[in-house]
């Protein structure tokens, strides 16, 4: 997946040729969702460069992972379209998400079954949702409580909405794979609480 997500970028800018042989392989023709993260391992430099993508299982997985890393290329609102030089400096992630489980609403043990390190969020109402991957809180260092509360404000909510009985809050946990390096040795990812 990691190298389909590669070949994927690396198509549109002409450096490689389009994905084509991997509609073949069964488990890629699953329907996952899966978020593609570009990430900058270059001359001391690390950061986020690009992450977008499909939370629901709506397509094969193959369709999926091309999309979702075009789109945390070249779409990405936060950041300009990826460009060739900077190619040989990112690493690409893949996280295969599970279907997103609703939480019922009692919101003072909420805390308390989020698991950080595990489970990733989506919070919000109808369709103003935000999201956030298992892997954010730990790398920020935070706890269930703050992540909870991140995740309305990638929501565009206050704090603490998350404790209202109309707001709906959904975990789902990842499986991760990922470049060690750019280019490098491509690994499943173990998340740290």
């Amino acid at each position: 997946m990691v190298n389909l997500a590669r070949q994927s970028i690396e198509g549109v800018m002409g450096l490689s040729d389009e994905p084509s042989d991997y509609h073949g392989d069964p488990i890629l023709m699953e329907k996952h969702g899966v978020f593609v993260t570009l990430t900058i391992h270059s001359k001391g430099n690390y950061g986020l460069r690009g992450c977008i993508g499909l939370p629901y299982a709506t397509s094969p997985l193959v369709d999926a992972v091309v999309e979702a890393a075009r789109s945390a290329a070249f779409k990405d609102p936060r950041f300009p379209p990826v460009q060739v030089h900077e190619m040989a400096g990112l690493t690409i992630e893949v996280s295969v998400l599970t279907p997103p489980e609703l939480l019922i609403n009692d919101k003072k043990s909420l805390p308390n079954r989020v698991k950080v390190g595990r489970d990733g969020l989506i919070i919000g109402i109808g369709l103003n949702k935000g999201l956030l991957l298992p892997q954010v809180p730990v790398e920020w260092g935070w706890g269930s409580r703050e992540f909870l509360d991140q995740c309305c404000v990638k929501a565009g909510f206050p704090k603490n909405s998350w404790q209202s009985t109309d707001v709906e809050v959904y975990i789902f946990q990842a499986i991760l794979f990922k470049e060690e390096e750019p280019r490098g040795v491509i690994s499943r990812h173990t998340l740290v609480e």
